[in-house]
């Protein structure tokens, strides 16, 4: 995910507006400065990284190795019936024609 947050592979075709307080100009401007970036590219860069950061922990975790232990063993087990699960598998799809 890292080539999303590059502002340069691509040319821009999208334009993304917002409003900012004073202060908060004031730092991401000042920030920009010490990073030798425009303040597009600052922005867009914290932005992106901000944003894969949020999607990554949506499918990353992380626990103990008892934990994770103990994950496997589960998964390691025979299935046990369920009987909703297969009561909804049994049902055609609402989207499926007679």
């Amino acid at each position: 995910m890292a080539a999303a947050s590059s502002s340069s592979a691509s040319p821009r075709s999208s334009r993304v507006g917002l409003r900012a307080t004073h202060e908060q100009e004031a730092v991401l401007r000042r920030a920009a400065e010490v990073a030798h970036k425009s303040l597009t590219d600052f922005i867009l860069d914290s932005a992106c990284l901000a944003a894969e950061q949020t999607l990554l922990d949506q499918r990353l975790f992380m626990v103990s190795g008892a934990e994770y232990q103990d994950f496997m063993t589960l998964l390691d087990q025979p299935e046990s019936e369920n009987k909703g699960l297969s009561d909804l598998f049994a049902r055609k799809a609402p989207w499926k024609k007679s």
